[in-house]
């Protein structure tokens, strides 16, 4: 079997969920341990996974290099990569980059759908891009090897991110927007720019991204996917779930509202369906990656190129981001 990582999962941890992602032969998973916190709840975020870490050793361990990876691999565990969804961790202090890079955390975003101290989310209704602090920020996070995900950034933030990094950054969790027209999701002319500059896509199973919603088909997914790699090229493509897990709903709205309004946002929910929404019939948990390769082989695509979506690409990814 061909390497397997996720490039994003939120869910409620416990070993069940562990246990399942080593059930699911899962080498690594990109995790959010953060999204409005500032950085010493950031820092209590970490001191809970180390936690588990130290209670289960034989099926997780803190991944921090590429070649975390591949001893996962060997060792039948799942290495954790940290990541933030928001730049709140850093608070206004651009020194916290290096610091949150020496504790582990490999990927943030910076923007969680609002303006950011660093750039404009993809809910605003103005998109001004990089700000000052975003530009100076984005050469630090280049020094240390801090991926530069702009997941649920406006588009001109999210191209001028690409633009004044160094290194290529990455979308760990979207899809296309002329498949599915969320907000979140991106457009073919961005995501062309993307793959041009050696980025990497994350395809998202979050209903809210897909076509149909929750009762998007394997083969409506799958055909999203061939069709990405023809704008985007074979090498920039992965899978990126955000997968919720387990997630009672008052945490959907600490995603959406934060701290940063007295009224409920409902995101890309509604007041009708407030809370997570209910997963596709093909893909519950880490057990389920099967089903993703088993759609791509139906579109006709060969086994080289799906092993590089399932986990290939972002290894090769991680070898080119995570050092200084």
């Amino acid at each position: 079997m061909s390497m397997l990582i996720d490039g994003l999962q939120y869910a409620n941890w416990s070993e069940k969920i562990f246990r399942q992602m080593r059930a699911g032969g899962v080498d690594a998973v990109h995790v959010t341990i953060t999204y409005h916190e500032n950085f010493r709840e950031t820092v209590l975020q970490i001191e809970k996974w180390n936690r588990w870490f130290e209670q289960f050793p034989d099926l997780i361990f803190q991944g921090r290099t590429a070649a975390d990876v591949t001893i996962a691999r060997e060792t039948g565990r799942t290495a954790i990569f940290f990541g933030s969804q928001n730049p709140s961790c850093i608070e206004d202090d651009i020194g916290l980059v290096e610091v949150m890079h020496t504790l582990g955390l490999r990927f943030m975003q910076l923007t969680y759908n609002n303006q950011s101290l660093l750039a404009t989310g993809c809910y605003e209704a103005e998109d001004i891009g990089l700000t000052r602090m975003g530009k100076e920020v984005v050469r630090e996070m280049n020094r240390v090897g801090l991926v530069v995900d702009m997941s649920h950034s406006g588009a001109r933030s999210t191209l001028q991110a690409i633009e004044h990094s160094s290194r290529p950054i990455a979308i760990t969790h979207a899809n296309p927007h002329s498949w599915h027209p969320a907000l979140r999701n991106k457009s073919d002319d961005l995501l062309r720019v993307l793959g041009e500059s050696g980025g990497m896509l994350g395809f998202s199973v979050y209903p809210h991204h897909l076509r149909d919603g929750s009762a998007c088909t394997i083969q409506s997914f799958a055909d999203m996917i061939a069709g990405t790699i023809d704008l985007m090229g074979e090498d920039h493509v992965g899978i990126g779930t955000d997968l919720c897990q387990d997630q009672p709903d008052s945490i959907v709205e600490w995603m959406r509202t934060g701290r940063w309004s007295k009224t409920v946002d409902f995101g890309e929910g509604s007041a009708e369906a407030p809370g997570f929404p209910e997963m596709p019939s093909w893909f519950h948990d880490n057990r389920d990656f099967g089903s993703i390769a088993d759609g791509l082989r139906a579109t006709g695509m060969g086994d080289a190129v799906i092993a590089k979506i399932m986990g290939g690409n972002w290894l090769a990814f991680f070898e080119n981001s995570f050092g200084p």
